[in-house]
């Protein structure tokens, strides 16, 4: 019994001295397969990066994490700053949600100074921006709706727009002179309003259209405002020729210059073009909602701050900033983030300036672990060249907000690979079809940049950030970008 107890004991200890090194065995073949991957993801990328003859004399920077657990798996030049064009929606985005929180608002308020008496309020009408870059010219018309069934049909007193929830600097810092009138490069004020459900603020939409050869081209400018004049000085030309328009804004004037020719039968040419002074623009589409309304006013239109003692007549709250952020960061919207700077910076030092906005951007950054010590923050869209910025810290932030309560919004506003639908696939719409990938495009001049989520073939969720600068044209940027993506989805 002795004998047989012990044989059985022993078989027992046999086998599981053999499990057990059957376990390590697979646990060391599968440690060494996974740093036979990376040593092989390491050497393609490399070797495509020295043989792509559009990176000679370019600065590639790319930084490769473990989505699981932040380890850095690969780096080229990762701790190099470079310019990361949008990718800076990246940081401005986490940094919005931290502070101001998915549900934020942006309010638009109709105030009064004076009574309301049969039909007649005696005293000014205010209308105060507080930022939202979402109006629309409907919502113009329905704030001109509200003060009608309040019971006000004539105005004794002055139509006063107040934008004095941000500061009055209209341009960040470091943007240059020839964007001042494309769409990208729009103005900031607390009071806006855009076109169209881009939500590009303070910008018009220009639509130019052939007639018959040697006439001028049909111009119309949406929405509806005498805020622009335009110039229009283009001829059409014959069906074969090619297609040579310009079209401008003349700086410091809302007057829109088209020049050039455009073939007959040929599509339309349709443009955002930005205003000079987008309060005034927001004011002009107010007056003629209230026209429309049939209400009148004997003052005058101003712009001025609402005294203290003004009473809300109206409040309309804006979409919250889960939703916000859907058109931000597929779109890649710069004036929505600048917006969100300004909003910042008035949310907790009580100024809506670049200045306090950033400040506030860094500190968040920083206690979501990033090295705000090695970066260069100018604004919050990208489209400044003095932004710098590592891949590392960016693929550091991708680690990092996955913890975050608000990450499933921060999620779901980036660019889907190949999703054909504008408001999911957004920059990506037409690029890595089938490739399971998220992430936030950049291109200023000179630079592209693709950081964000992939998942492997082996089904491992790895976060990127590739950063292209000193292109000689940035537009070779997405099939590199591309190229090294399918690389590193390869592992």
């Amino acid at each position: 019994m002795t004998v047989k107890n012990y044989s059985f004991g022993m078989l027992f200890l046999f086998l599981l001295i053999f499990m057990i090194g059957s376990g390590a065995t697979d646990r060391n073949n599968e440690a060494a397969n996974t740093i036979e991957e990376r040593n092989t993801m390491t050497k393609q990328i490399e070797s495509f990066i020295k043989s792509e003859p559009k990176l000679n004399g370019a600065i590639t920077g790319i930084s490769v994490r473990s989505a699981s657990n932040g380890e850095k798996l690969y780096e080229h030049m990762g701790d190099v700053r470079l310019r990361p064009a949008s990718n800076m929606k990246l940081l401005t985005a986490a940094a919005a949600l931290a502070v101001l929180g998915e549900n934020h608002t942006f309010s638009t308020e109709i105030l009064t100074t004076g009574s309301i008496k049969s039909g007649t309020l005696t005293g000014d009408l205010f209308l105060k921006g507080k930022g939202d870059p979402t109006l629309l010219p409907s919502d113009f018309d329905n704030f001109a709706k509200k003060i009608k069934e309040s019971g006000v049909n004539v105005i004794k007193g002055d139509i006063v727009a107040d934008d004095t929830w941000y500061d009055e600097v209209r341009l960040s810092p470091d943007l240059i002179w020839s964007d001042e009138h494309w769409y990208y490069g729009a103005q900031i004020s607390a009071l806006t309003a855009s076109p169209d459900t881009d939500f590009d603020a303070g910008t018009v939409i220009v639509e130019v259209g052939p007639r018959s050869k040697g006439k001028k081209p049909d111009v119309t400018v949406s929405p509806k405002t005498n805020y622009i004049e335009v110039k229009n000085t283009a001829i059409t030309s014959e069906p074969s020729a090619e297609e040579d328009l310009t079209l401008k804004r003349v700086h410091g004037e809302n007057t829109l210059t088209i020049e050039g020719t455009i073939p007959a039968g040929s599509a339309v040419i349709k443009e955002w073009m930005t205003v000079w002074e987008p309060t005034g623009y927001a004011m002009d589409l107010f007056q003629q909602s209230l026209k429309e309304e049939g209400i009148s006013w004997t003052g005058k239109v101003k712009m001025n701050a609402a005294p203290s003692e003004a009473e809300v007549l109206y409040s309309h709250e804006s979409m919250p900033l889960s939703e916000v952020l859907v058109p931000f960061m597929k779109l890649s919207n710069n004036t929505i983030a600048e917006v969100l700077v300004k909003e910042m910076g008035k949310v907790v030092h009580g100024e809506g300036s670049w200045e306090k906005g950033l400040e506030v951007v860094e500190t968040e950054l920083t206690k979501m672990g990033m090295n705000t010590g090695s970066l260069m923050i100018r604004d919050g869209s990208g489209i400044s060249h003095a932004t710098l910025i590592p891949p590392n810290e960016i693929s550091k932030l991708l680690y990092a907000v996955q913890s975050q309560s608000w990450y499933d919004s921060y999620l779901h506003s980036l660019p889907i690979a190949g999703k054909a639908d504008r408001m999911t696939g957004g920059t990506l719409r037409s690029r890595m079809e089938d490739k399971n990938i998220q992430a936030k495009t950049g291109t200023i001049y000179g630079v592209s940049t693709l950081s964000g989520m992939v998942e492997t073939e082996s089904g491992e969720k790895l976060i990127f950030s590739i950063m292209l600068n000193n292109l000689l044209d940035e537009e070779d940027g997405p099939e590199i970008e591309d190229k090294i993506v399918e690389l590193i989805q390869s592992q």
